[in-house]
This record gives C-alpha cells, structure tokens and sequence, in this order.
C-alpha cells in the first residue's frame, strides 16, 4: 500500500528522523511557548502570578491525565492493528476511542468547575496568590474539550504520517498562543486571565485541524463510523496508563515540591521551581518527541513481527538519546544565568534559588531521555504494565523518596537534588526492564 511505505522503508538514521524530527520541533516549539506564558506572566504582571501558574499545573495535570493515556495507549492499539492489515477495524477504534476522548473532557469540566472552591484551600496561600490561581484555572478548564483533542489529534498525526501538519499546527497554535499573550495582557489589561485564554485558544488550533483532516478518507486514519469494543478501550487504558500515572504523579510531585519550598523558602521558592521546570520541560521535550516520532514505526515492526527492524531501530534510538543528552546537559549548564534572568531579574530573591537550583537539577538531564524512550517504548510494544511500572516508579516512588530523604539532610539543596537522584534510579530500574524483555519482543 502507498500510504504505508514509509513504514516498509529500512531502518536508517536518516528515515527515523523523518518521523522524528518534526515530532521533536513540536514537542520542543510545544514546550516554547509554554515557557513564553511564564515570561508574559512573570515580567508583566509578577512573580506572584508564575507561582500561582505552578499552583495550578497539578489540576491541569490531572485533567488532561485520561485524555493522555487514551491518545498513547490507543495509537498503539490501532497502530499495531494496522501493522497486522486490520484498516477497518482500527478505523473504527480510532473513531470511538476518540468520542471517549469528548466525553471524558466535558466530564472532567464540569467537576472541575464543581471543586473549585476547594482545590487551593489548605495551602496558605496569601490572598493574591489563590486569587490568580482561581482565575487562571476558571478560564482554562473552558478549553478542556479542545485540549484533549489537542492531545490526541497529536498522536494521531504522527501515526498517520502527518507529522509535518502536527508540527505546522504546533507552531501556529504557538505563534497564535504567544501574539494573544501579549495582546490581552499588555494590551487589553486581562491579566493572568488573559494568559490563560491565549493558551487555550493556541491548544484549540491542533483540535481544529484534526476534526478537518480526519474527517477527509484520503487520511491514512480518517473518522468512520465508530463500533463500541470495550476490550479496545480497556487495552488503550492499559497501554496507556504509564502515560496517565506519570500525569498524575507529576502533579502530585509538584503540589510536594509547591509544599515543600513553602516550608522552606516560601513563595519565592514556588516561582523558583517553575523556572528549572520550564527549563527541564524544554529539555525533556526532545526526548519526548524523539519518543513520540519512534512510537507508531515500534508498534507497526511488532505488530509486524519484524524483529530485525526493531533491533535497529532501538539500537539507533540509545544512540540518538544519549547524543541529545550530552548537548542538552553541556546547554543547561553554560546557559543557566540568562535562561533564569529571563524570568527574574538579578535582584529579584528568586534568581539566586533559581540558578542554583538549575544547576543542580541539569544532572538530570544524563537519565530523562532514556527512561522516557524506555517507558514509550513498551506502550507501543503494548505492554502498559511495564510501561506503568516505569513511569511511576520514575515519576512517584523513586521522587517521593528523595523528595522526603533529602531536604531533611541537606535543605533546599535536597530539593533540587531529588530530581537527578530520583532519574538515576529509575534508569537502574529501566536498564534492568529492558534487558528482561529483549528476548520476548526480539529489540536486542
């Protein structure tokens, strides 16, 4: 079939960055413009304000935590069907997993706006900081339909060799999300209501075009009428649910170091923290879209059964990673000062803690791509047990521990050391899950 020669084509460094690629220029342009909401709300209306964005990651992490394991968990699904010449069927899934998708996003609006009153009490906050977070949030969760979309249509691109379209929405939504930032908060005074409105309208471009193009049957997937199978749904669930368990825990990680720097240093501290987060965001991103790129041709080899490619692949993989990680460590660290300064100024209590921490926390950076790849990788070889086990081990247990153990030993700079210790152990685990499964799905 002619759509599916990309896939029939040899595994080379050349063709496996023609997926890859443009899914790394969108999860890093993704990452951007997530990066220029902070610079928008830090240098127009406070520091205040990029603490309470941080405030609220945890509930948007939350929200968006189903839709995630949906979309990786059933582009593994489908596309490991489509691997074993099941079109129509897959066509059908694809269609169904994806009114899921719109159900589930009016659903979790609705609770959204019905816990509202009580998702920042508790945290002692001061007046102004729990007024933007409760404005921030107000607007976002207007977008949520739109942004799980967003998060599907995403994948779904990619698997349908239209990894260039999700690039070009990533960047018009970006440039859209940036223009409207500083239109409706430098122009029009809506404050951080205004940041929350341009990112939602940014996200809502992906959504827009992907209800366009999977509507059309040119598409290699394309909507038709959908079939009810809830062993696909429970399968997209399972795949999928290391992506979920890292959204969760990845708020519930930040809520503990939102706390913990409360405990320790106070609000600036939280504004800190946002800082080295965008940083290891923006970093994390290239491993994240190399991963994403890699997904559909893993999930086709096997469902294929093509061991020889998978080996190739793979091995190419680990070499691609680890290159990215040299640049990525050597990058954070020279550009530490004007990447902070960026966000805070020199007198500002917040660029001490943050540079230091920035420093400490690019040690990470050596682990993060290859847990990530370890972990995306068993879901699109469908085994989301594995996958979870990674991802939560990674994202919860290994820094539930550090986060406990090591501020009490070394204070706040046991805080930013956690992230690098946590990644270190979950490359253990991931080195050890890897060897394990070599033979089962024939990679090594």
């Amino acid at each position: 079939m002619e759509n599916l020669n990309a896939y029939e084509k040899p595994v080379t460094l050349k063709n496996i960055m023609r997926f890859a690629v443009p899914t790394i220029a969108m999860t890093v342009f993704m990452s951007f413009y997530t990066m220029v909401d902070g610079l928008f709300v830090s240098n127009l209306i406070g520091t205040d304000a990029l603490s309470a964005i941080n405030l609220t990651a945890p509930v948007i992490q939350l929200v968006t935590a189903i839709s995630t394991m949906l979309a990786a968990g059933g582009s593994a699904v489908i596309m490991k069907k489509m691997g074993e010449q099941k079109t129509d069927e897959a066509k059908e899934d694809f269609t169904f997993l994806i009114l899921v998708n719109v159900i589930v996003g009016i659903v979790m609006c609705a609770v959204g706006y019905l816990a509202m009153d009580y998702i920042f009490a508790g945290m002692n906050l001061t007046a102004v900081v729990e007024g933007y977070c409760v404005e921030y949030l107000s607007r976002y969760l207007v977008f949520t339909v739109p942004i799980l979309l967003m998060n599907n249509f995403t994948l779904y691109m990619i698997a349908s060799e239209k990894a260039n379209l999700s690039l070009i929405c990533s960047v018009t939504g970006g440039v859209l999300n940036m223009a409207l930032d500083y239109m409706f908060i430098a122009g029009f005074d809506m404050g951080i209501s205004g940041a929350a409105i341009a990112t939602g309208l940014g996200y809502s471009v992906t959504a827009a075009a992907g209800l366009f193009v999977f509507s059309r049957k040119k598409s290699l997937l394309h909507f038709k009428k959908p079939v009810f199978r809830f062993r696909v749904l429970a399968s997209a669930a399972a795949n999928g649910c290391s992506e979920m368990a890292t959204a969760l825990v990845t708020g519930i990680i930040t809520m503990m170091f939102n706390w913990t720097m409360l405990h320790y240093v106070g609000e600036d501290g939280v504004a800190a923290v946002t800082i080295i987060m965008y940083v290891l965001m923006f970093a994390s991103s290239l491993y994240t879209g190399y991963s994403y790129g890699a997904a559909p041709m893993l999930s086709f080899y096997y469902g294929e059964q093509n061991h020889e490619k998978l080996k190739k692949l793979v091995a190419l993989s680990m070499k691609v990673i680890a290159a990215i990680s040299v640049v990525t460590v050597a990058a954070s660290f020279i550009l530490t000062r004007p990447l902070v300064s960026v966000f805070a100024r020199p007198d500002n209590p917040v660029y001490d803690l943050a540079v230091t921490g920035n420093r400490i926390c690019t040690a990470a950076l050596f682990f993060i791509g290859f847990n990530i790849f370890a972990s995306g990788m068993f879901t699109a070889l469908s085994n989301g047990i594995v996958s979870a086990v990674l991802a939560c081990s990674r994202s919860f247990v290994f820094m539930l521990i550090t986060m406990i153990v090591l501020p009490l030993l070394l204070g706040v700079n046991g805080i930013w050391l956690a992230t690098p210790a946590a990644e270190l152990m979950a490359l253990a685990l991931s080195v050890t899950m890897f060897v394990k499964y070599r033979k089962r799905y024939g990679y090594y």
